[in-house]
């Protein structure tokens, strides 16, 4: 039994989401920079979880980070857990979903807006749905 209210197995995953993105959320991978869709993507709306539909970030906590890859100045209040991650000879934390643990990305303390932080995400983990 997991933490997350959103549990399926391995081959319901395989069948709800694409190759890369199973890969990127259920297996931890990272798309290549600038590759993702919502890269430079500046619509007003919602990025959601693409496991999951939970809603993630607003639109107006987005910037360019020229990082290469989606960035957030905060997430919207308890959708994102955070879970210390040491892999690749690094101490960074990971965030994932608090609903499916789908992974996003990373979180950072060197954003440039007052919150300080970089949520920088995997296209391929999130969806948008674009403000009416």
């Amino acid at each position: 039994m997991s933490d997350f209210k959103i549990e399926k197995t391995v081959d319901e995953w395989k069948e709800q989401l694409s190759d890369e993105q199973y890969w990127v959320l259920r297996q931890k991978g990272t798309e290549r920079p600038h590759t993702g869709k919502y890269n430079l993507h500046f619509e007003n709306g919602t990025y959601v979880c693409a496991g999951c539909h939970q809603p993630l970030f607003e639109s107006d906590s987005k910037f360019d980070a020229h990082c290469g890859w989606p960035s957030f100045d905060k997430s919207i209040k308890g959708t994102v857990k955070y879970v210390l991650d040491k892999s690749h000879g690094m101490v960074r934390t990971e965030i994932v979903c608090s609903n499916c643990g789908g992974h996003l990305g990373h979180v950072f303390n060197d954003g440039p807006t007052e919150t300080g932080t970089r949520y920088c995400v995997n296209s391929l983990s999130i969806d948008f749905n674009k403000d009416e």
